[in-house]
């Protein structure tokens, strides 16, 4: 069967935003001790869909891939203590990692398009569910 090419829709700002609320509510939502896993998981999810497109997309913004996988370095301890013991929180030594990430993926996200994203986003959904 021959693969359908998708419309390349730049990032317009309104999804910018979409990801930008979901990033930083969460990361308000820890700096208040009202962090969750499902806050948990958008601040992931959004900061882990921008690094694998901007890997998908070639990016040569310098040092992106590599704060956005020290964010989600970060985000993996927070998971591995939240599963452990149900607490779900970004320490404060944790938090300038995260927030760099949280930076970098905004500045990022515009050099993207729409159905990167999505094609990203549906193949990381994916994968999770593999495990």
């Amino acid at each position: 069967m021959k693969k359908k090419n998708l419309l390349r829709v730049p990032v317009t700002a309104g999804l910018k935003n979409i990801y930008a609320m979901d990033m930083h509510a969460a990361y308000q939502a820890a700096c208040i001790n009202r962090f969750t896993v499902t806050s948990f998981g958008r601040l992931a999810a959004a900061i882990s869909v921008v690094r694998t497109a901007l890997v998908t997309h070639d990016t040569k913004i310098e040092n992106a891939v590599q704060l956005l996988d020290s964010a989600i370095e970060v985000l993996l301890q927070v998971r591995h203590k939240g599963d452990q013991t149900e607490v779900w929180e970004i320490t404060e030594d944790q938090r300038p990692a995260i927030w760099t990430g949280i930076e970098v993926a905004e500045q990022c996200i515009g050099t993207l398009d729409v159905a990167l994203l999505a094609e990203t986003a549906h193949q990381l959904l994916q994968n999770v569910a593999a495990e």
